[in-house]
């Protein structure tokens, strides 16, 4: 039997060595065999680059709005199982949020404030970075495209480098992954002195598990056991905990209902 192959899009923002454990628990706990591929171009796939289309895949870790893509195009399905942070506005629950972060020293108070500043997003397949975003223009009265708020849009191919981007001033503002800012904060305690949070958005649902259609429903609700069970053993529990998440939790399709009519309405 072949390896069963699992793909992340969405390292570097959240470590690649937090779902290389992932993946190696299911293995051990399941008896089979696995691989990690990592895409870091996007976070997750279209219906023109569907995974499991192409047999990259069997099992993705993808942002939100990639999820009902997929299953519109009748490739994937949702397992049951996601990652709940330690984050306490998430209460509990798998959500996350997306945190605007600007200069510490900058004059907005306010996401209106930004008008004709430098923007800077992850990718335009990510709920947090970009999906948000958009919506925050139409809560404000913004009718017209990013472009005409702003005055600049720039992909920066990852949240941390939006980051980064914001920290050393060659953009003026971002929305970042609460999970993802947080481990960078961490990691790169150079950042945390130059950025402030200006608003915060959320809670949204957070970055779902899925699987190809073809595998069937049984090794898709196996994973899932394994992953909700994750947290009953302490040295689990405790990788978990490094990065930031405290257990798996059950999840079904209705739970990411509201991005079938499109992301930026979630």
């Amino acid at each position: 039997m072949r390896p069963v192959r699992f793909l992340t899009y969405l390292a570097p923002s959240i470590p690649r060595a937090f779902f290389e454990e992932t993946v190696a628990a299911v293995a051990l706990r399941l008896g089979i065999e696995a691989t990690l591929e990592s895409e870091t171009e996007v976070s997750g796939p279209s219906a023109d680059s569907d995974p499991f289309a192409s047999g990259r895949a069997d099992f993705a870790f993808v942002c939100a709005p990639s999820y009902p893509v997929l299953t519109r195009s009748a490739g994937a399905t949702l397992v049951g199982a996601a990652p709940v942070p330690a984050d306490p506005r998430a209460e509990g629950r798998p959500v996350y949020f997306a945190d605007v972060v600007v200069r510490t020293r900058h004059p907005a108070r306010h996401f209106a404030d930004l008008a004709g500043s430098r923007w800077t997003y992850n990718d335009p397949a990510s709920l947090s970075g970009w999906y948000s975003m958009l919506r925050r223009l139409g809560e404000i009265g913004h009718a017209g495209p990013p472009g005409t708020f702003f005055a600049d849009v720039r992909v920066s191919g990852s949240h941390r480098a939006s980051v980064r981007l914001v920290a050393s001033g060659a953009a003026d503002a971002s929305a970042i992954d609460s999970n993802a800012l947080v481990i960078q904060l961490q990691q790169e305690k150079d950042l945390a002195p130059a950025l402030r949070i200006l608003e915060t958005w959320g809670p949204l649902p957070i970055q779902p598990l899925i699987a190809a259609r073809a595998l069937g429903p049984v090794l898709p609700q196996e994973v899932a056991s394994v992953l909700l069970d994750l947290h009953r053993d302490p040295d689990a529990s405790n990788r978990l905990r490094a990065f930031g998440f405290t257990r798996f939790a059950p999840v079904d399709p209705d739970f990411y209902k509201g991005l079938a009519s499109g992301a930026a309405s979630d």
